[in-house]
């Protein structure tokens, strides 16, 4: 193929969606979709077989799970504003205010949706700052020191958020928390979201621990519907980024294989993270730049830190090879972006029958109309 393209599998996908909707079934527990993570919109058809919700963030997204995935979203956001949130209201069942103010202000105009509080355990796991919504000074979240013994009588749920990536022995531990500092209002709630983050299509990820965990949590309170809503776990291993190496400079003994990607743009977390991709085919290494066929692999933008290092091939490379970035569906293809102009990957679906489907091209028109 000549151009870069990210490629969703479908046999992988409904592999994972299976596993999902076998989880809810036998942990009976909702288990919803967050576009944070995912939102190709033209695979909701198959997602549809498997999931009945999603959880939106935005304007943007509770339209997209209105419009096109069919259903009202479970909504949360750090901030409605004036403007937008009758029309988020419209595209809602659920709407989760992040802070007692944002329900005070807005909760009179939330008279036909489920009214949630995103509440704060003061315990995570996550090691990156970036990605722990728990750190202190965090923005996110009710503590229980500064919730009223009664909770508003329309406020029907909780919100608690504090993975990412994470097993379930990490939930187990969690759960602890949440309920020493919550459990006291469960009696006034109706449902409780534990958030995103469990990623239970990893490979070691013990799903039969999360399914007793959740089985142990109804039998202590039977009248608590459960919603996870991960993203990661949808799309986790689902499809690859193919890209082409188009140069190969040398600086100081230090080879860069030139791509017609980009880190910054088109692999985002791999710089926030940070995290090393996995390359098909290739070992990543320190930085041995002296050993045959190694390099680091740079993008195609101005920015001066779009590289990662560095990898060692099997032979050597050269202009027209293929480079494929293994796992970069999910979070990868919503944090794009189209910095200096550089034209996005396609986006294709490599169907169960072998055959790839070309859902979107891009081009300059999709740079210039972000600019108008």
């Amino acid at each position: 193929m000549a151009t870069p393209i990210y490629i969703i599998e479908e046999q992988r996908l409904r592999r994972n969606l299976t596993l999902i909707a076998d989880v809810a079934a036998k942990a009976d527990i909702e288990i919803i979709l967050a576009f944070k993570a995912f939102a190709l919109w033209k695979t909701f058809p198959i997602f549809r077989e498997y999931i009945h919700a999603t959880t939106a963030s935005s304007l943007s997204e509770a339209r997209l799970a209105y419009e096109e995935f069919g259903a009202p979203a479970h909504t949360f956001s750090p901030a409605y504003t004036d403007g937008e949130i009758d029309e988020i209201i419209c595209c809602s069942s659920h709407l989760t205010f992040n802070s007692l103010s944002q329900y005070d202000r807005y909760h009179e105009r939330a008279k036909d949706v489920s009214i949630g509080l995103r509440v704060n355990p003061e315990y995570s796991e996550v090691g990156t700052l970036l990605y722990n919504p728990c750190a202190p000074g965090t923005r996110f979240g009710v503590t229980a020191d500064k919730l009223p013994e009664q909770l508003p009588e329309d406020i029907e749920g909780f919100h608690c958020h504090c993975h990412c990536e994470s097993g379930a022995d990490v939930f187990q531990r969690t759960l602890v928390h949440i309920e020493e500092k919550f459990a006291k209002w469960f009696p006034q709630l109706k449902w409780i979201n534990f958030g995103g983050g469990h990623l239970m299509t990893r490979k070691d990820y013990d799903v039969e621990l999360l399914i007793s965990m959740m089985q142990d949590f109804h039998r202590r309170y039977p009248w608590l519907k459960v919603i996870l809503e991960p993203g990661s776990a949808f799309a986790w291993q689902t499809g690859p980024l193919v890209s082409h190496v188009v140069d190969i400079v040398e600086d100081k003994g230090i080879r860069t294989a030139v791509l017609d990607v980009s880190f910054t743009c088109h692999m985002p977390d791999c710089l926030e993270m940070p995290y090393f991709p996995e390359v098909r085919g290739a070992e990543h290494v320190e930085e041995q730049m002296s050993a045959a066929h190694t390099y680091r692999l740079g993008g195609n933008s101005c920015l001066s830190g779009d590289f990662m290092a560095s990898w060692r091939f099997p032979q050597e490379l050269k202009v027209g090879d293929e480079v494929i970035f293994e796992d970069m569906i999910h979070y990868t293809t919503v944090k794009t972006n189209t910095f200096n102009g550089i034209t996005h990957p396609a986006i294709g679906m490599l169907h169960s029958d072998g055959k790839l489907e070309i859902l979107r091209e891009f081009g300059f028109e999709d740079y210039k109309n972000r600019m108008d």
